[in-house]
């Protein structure tokens, strides 16, 4: 069974080991490391999240979009276009966020990892553009993605490859702890590994496979684990959605026995609500991951406990076994 928290303790202790064993400080692997090698700027959480697991205490990490903050709408002030000139590695993903893009173009940092080559855009923009061709020429300012869907995260295969990436990133920019970053992200693709292995068993055999959602941000985890993603308002979660698409949303919930209708946090579930009660079936959260809410980090629920959550929640309203 997929334990989270276990498989978490487990990424630590690797981090920690490896650490020992190379004579450096074993210590948080938060922004604030004071005996970082590295000072690496993440532009929004997922990217955070790899570079700390396979940074470990060799590298200082800060992110660029704040905790519960919109990527798409992030403006950075002068003070971060100076840091993010001055920073030892940049992780980012072009196309996502114009105001990173601009300032890794302007400030020309020492190193940069751009992770939408981990990303099969064109292929998941395909599959899903086919759903709502309503909603294909509204765009809201920092939304625009070209049709594309960004959320490369949310298949866990994917997110190993920018891990093994980010290893070798480091490595050439940190040859004095090559060994270790290389360690760490082998011990992290291990570890999505075993939640991809997860996700395939856990919707293996369902009722459904076809799920709603407000926000179209889950192709990636519906192409890789065969399940039909139905977008209300498409991938701008801010579109409102016209009363036809919500006239086709509803056949298509009835049709295909949709018990669920998802929305990306309890406080954007106004459209699944009125959608959910109209035709008398539940709402529930499917994260994007993003960012992480102010629960989540009171918690300190990372990308692993988000996306076991995540699990839950489709097995719950697919009626998986």
């Amino acid at each position: 069974m997929w334990d989270v928290t276990s498989r978490a303790r487990t990424l630590l202790t690797a981090a920690a080991a490896t650490a020992l064993a190379l004579g450096t400080a074993a210590c948080s692997t938060g922004s604030s490391e004071p005996d970082a090698a590295l000072d690496v700027l993440a532009s929004f959480y997922p990217l955070q999240f790899v570079a700390e697991q396979v940074g470990g205490p060799a590298v200082s990490v800060a992110n660029l979009t704040p905790p519960g903050g919109e990527p798409h709408n992030l403006e950075l002030s002068p003070a971060t276009l100076r840091t993010v000139a001055k920073a030892d590695v940049v992780i980012y993903q072009s196309g996502f966020q114009a105001a990173v893009d601009q300032a890794v173009a302007d400030g020309s940092p020492k190193a940069t990892l751009d992770a939408a080559r981990f990303a099969d855009l064109d292929a998941h923009a395909e599959h899903e553009g086919e759903e709502h061709d309503d909603h294909a020429d509204e765009s809201h300012d920092g939304h625009d993605h070209g049709g594309l869907d960004p959320h490369f995260w949310l298949d866990p295969t994917l997110l190993a490859g920018l891990a093994t990436e980010v290893g070798e990133t480091f490595a050439t920019a940190d040859p004095d702890d090559a060994a270790g970053y290389r360690e760490r992200a082998a011990a992290l693709v291990a570890t999505l590994a075993e939640l991809d292995d997860a996700f395939t068993t856990g919707l293996a055999s369902c009722d459904s496979r076809t799920f709603v959602t407000t926000h179209e941000a889950f192709g990636y985890l519906a192409h890789r684990y065969d399940l039909e993603q139905i977008g209300i308002s498409g991938l701008d979660p801010e579109t409102e959605p016209s009363p036809a698409r919500l006239r086709e949303v509803s056949k298509v919930i009835e049709e295909a026995g949709v018990r669920t209708v998802f929305s990306e946090s309890a406080t954007t579930a106004k459209v699944a609500k009125v959608l959910a009660d109209d035709l008398g079936i539940e709402t529930a959260v499917l994260d994007p991951l993003e960012s992480r809410t102010d629960a989540q980090l009171a918690a300190d629920a990372d990308y692993l406990a988000a996306m076991t959550a995540n699990l839950a929640a489709l097995k719950e309203a697919l009626g998986c076994a």
